[in-house]
């Protein structure tokens, strides 16, 4: 699917065999993987667990969210994600907020603290990518930096095409 979708980008580019496409695939595989250990290496030295991380980027992406709403879209039982929340609460990462109509109805929220380890991992992340690329040459990083534009451009071209699965998330919560 993604390779129709780039062979709409430019078709004088004929589409990437196979094997191309798989070899491709490991590296990046490869790459992500080994990114992922050392920031999660990261992350466990700071009290983050990779749990605790994907609740805060979908709070700070949906806002508030309902405990239900967020058992939902975690998959997960309402049990297993109040003892997830109960331990983000305890860690400060989160706070749980009464609706002040309706008292019953307790949201989950993004506290302070939160925010701020969000703002971490980021710089995390980016020093991390930072000192990768600074072992690179010039020419290879204008050719990282144009297979990057490449692939959003593919990305982008696989979704409007309807190649990509829709966003399951809904964007209204």
């Amino acid at each position: 699917m993604i390779l129709r979708a780039m062979a709409t980008i430019s078709p004088a580019r004929p589409p990437a065999d196979r094997e191309a496409v798989r070899d491709t695939l490991a590296e990046l595989s490869r790459s992500v993987g080994e990114l992922r250990c050392a920031g999660s290496q990261q992350l466990v030295r700071a009290g983050i667990s990779m749990s605790h991380l994907h609740v805060m980027w979908m709070l700070q992406r949906h806002g508030d969210l309902s405990m239900g709403r967020l058992a939902e879209m975690l998959d997960v039982s309402l049990s297993n994600a109040t003892g997830l929340i109960d331990r983000m609460e305890e860690r400060g990462l989160i706070e749980r907020v009464r609706v002040p109509d309706d008292r019953r109805v307790v949201l989950v929220a993004l506290s302070a603290r939160g925010r701020q380890m969000l703002e971490l991992t980021d710089v995390m992340r980016s020093d991390l990518l930072e000192a990768v690329l600074r072992r690179l040459d010039g020419r290879q990083l204008a050719c990282v930096a144009q297979a990057l534009r490449d692939v959003t451009e593919a990305l982008r071209a696989a979704r409007e095409a309807g190649d990509l699965p829709p966003d399951t998330h809904d964007h209204a919560h």
